[in-house]
C-alpha cells in the first residue's frame, strides 16, 4: 500500500510541478554555472548506494561533504541556494527518486555516501531496511538542529511505528518547517 502511495503521489505531484520545476531549473542554470541537477551518491535501503537528484544550491566546485562540515558553507552557495535551501525546493527532484523506488516519501532521509558514522547507527539499528524517504520523523522533530543519535533514535521510532496514517501525519507536518524555514542548515 505505501509503494502503490508513493507512485500515485509523486507521480501526480511531479505532473502538477512541471512548470515550477521547470522554472527552478532555469534560475539555477541561469544564475551559476552548471547543471541544474545535483545527483548526490546516498545511501538507501539496504545500505546500498543509488543517485539522487536535487537541485544544485552549491557551486560546481564545492566539497562533496555534509554542508555542516563546511567551514564558510555560504560562501559555496549559488545566488538562488540559499532560498531554495530554505524553502526545501531543492528537494522537489527527489520525486522522481520515489517515483522509480529508491526513495519513498516518508522515511529516514538518505545519507551521504560518506556519512560513514550515522550509517552504522543506522545499520546498528535496523533503519537501514527501510526506503529513505523525502521528509521523515526525523525531519519534522527537528530537522538538521538535532544530534545525529537523536536523529537515529527517531528514525527507529518511525521504523516501529510506521504506516500510512503515520506516514500522512507527517506528510502533514512537514509544511509547517517548509514553510518556515525551521530546522534548516544553509
Amino acid at each position: 500500500m505505501k509503494r502503490l502511495f508513493d507512485v500515485v503521489a509523486s507521480g501526480a505531484a511531479l505532473l502538477l510541478l512541471a512548470v515550477p520545476l521547470l522554472a527552478v531549473a532555469a534560475v539555477v542554470r541561469l544564475t551559476s554555472p552548471g547543471p541544474a541537477l545535483y545527483w548526490s551518491q546516498r545511501v538507501g535501503r539496504g545500505n546500498r548506494l543509488f543517485a539522487m537528484p536535487k537541485f544544485r544550491t552549491m557551486r560546481t566546485e564545492a566539497p562533496e561533504v555534509a554542508t555542516h562540515l563546511l567551514d564558510e558553507p555560504d560562501r559555496w552557495l549559488t545566488p538562488p541556494g540559499a532560498f531554495l535551501r530554505k524553502t526545501s525546493l531543492d528537494e522537489l527532484p527527489q520525486l522522481w527518486s520515489v517515483l522509480v523506488g529508491d526513495m519513498s516519501l516518508v522515511g529516514p532521509r538518505p545519507a551521504l555516501f560518506n556519512q560513514h558514522d550515522l550509517v552504522a547507527l543506522r545499520t546498528e539499528s535496523g533503519v537501514h531496511a527501510l526506503r529513505p524517504g523525502v521528509t521523515g520523523w526525523a525531519q519534522i522533530n527537528g530537522r538538521d538542529e538535532i544530534a545525529m543519535s537523536r536523529k537515529v533514535a527517531l528514525d527507529a521510532e518511525y521504523l516501529r511505528r510506521q504506516g500510512l496514517l503515520f506516514d500522512l501525519q507527517i506528510l502533514l507536518a512537514t509544511v509547517a518547517p517548509v514553510v518556515t524555514g525551521r530546522g534548516v542548515r544553509r
